[in-house]
């Protein structure tokens, strides 16, 4: 035989013969999907945004054939297409309570002392890595939009005090601003739970109100104010524990000198900012 036929024909047996025993493994191990998987991922919004717990919208949907999770655990889906979801698949919608991203802090450019100008690449983590921002406080909000450029929604806004503002209508708990805030500073609560703590800085006394006129004291007269066991100091910051206190009330509030600890309702969120802004 031709010398140069022989490495040819190798390769070719070499290919027919794990060609073979692919084509034999695929015919006797081949696992069936449910079809039901194909079509719920299609009713699904195909964001893969992670607001279920879940990485993507098929393994979600794969978690729903399997009745392992709700549909109503997709937030992202509007109700009309939840119970679509739970009429095909012949199961309860379930019920989720309305998470929406709040940040804590509130220390925008009117409050929070500046001590310097930043000037470079567009962006908190570029700011945080090269020279920390211009803000004297270290723990707060940078005020460079990274959290609104993620948002998938468009449910966040910088305003003109330099903070971001979340729409909580349009909030869908994705976890994008979460994981774009280099200070960690957004967190997923449930819309229902009206105190917040909307500051971050560890300090007590003058040395935090040094850095932010509306930083947190650590004064703890929330924690006297409120429900047995419902507030609790932790590194000079109020924490707030619903499920170790009793009811929340906005009496907790009503001592906070810098109004660092606020009650809100509804759209309150929103406008909060704008009237710290006109008191200062």
């Amino acid at each position: 035989m031709n010398s140069l036929l022989v490495a040819p024909a190798i390769m070719v047996g070499i290919g027919l013969f794990f060609g073979t025993i692919l084509a034999i493994a695929q015919r006797f191990l081949k696992v069936d999907e449910d079809p039901r998987i194909e079509v719920t991922n299609e009713l699904l919004p195909g964001t893969n945004c992670g607001a279920c717990g879940q990485p993507g919208c098929l393994p979600f949907a794969e978690k729903l054939v399997a009745g392992a999770v709700d549909p109503s655990q997709c937030t992202v889906s509007t109700a009309e297409n939840i119970e679509q979801i739970a009429e095909f698949l012949e199961v309860d919608a379930g019920s989720q309570e309305k998470l929406v991203s709040r940040l804590r802090c509130s220390g925008g450019g009117l409050q929070a002392h500046q001590i310097a100008e930043y000037q470079g690449f567009e962006g908190c983590r570029a700011a945080a890595m090269v020279s920390g921002g211009g803000k004297g406080c270290s723990w707060g909000c940078l005020g460079l939009g990274d959290c609104e450029v993620a948002c998938t929604f468009d449910a966040i806004h910088m305003n003109e005090n330099g903070l971001p503002q979340v729409d909580t209508g349009k909030c869908r708990a994705c976890p994008d601003c979460v994981a774009a805030c280099p200070r960690d500073l957004f967190e997923l609560v449930p819309l229902s739970q009206n105190l917040f703590v909307q500051c971050n800085i560890p300090l007590a006394g003058e040395a935090a109100t040094q850095l932010c006129s509306v930083a947190c004291d650590a004064c703890g007269k929330c924690v006297a104010d409120a429900a047995p066991g419902l507030i609790r100091m932790e590194n000079n910051l109020p924490v707030i524990d619903y499920s170790a206190g009793g009811p929340a009330a906005p009496e907790a509030v009503f001592r906070c000198a810098t109004r660092s600890i606020v009650w809100l309702e509804g759209e309150q969120f929103q406008n909060q900012e704008s009237r710290k802004a006109g008191a200062v």
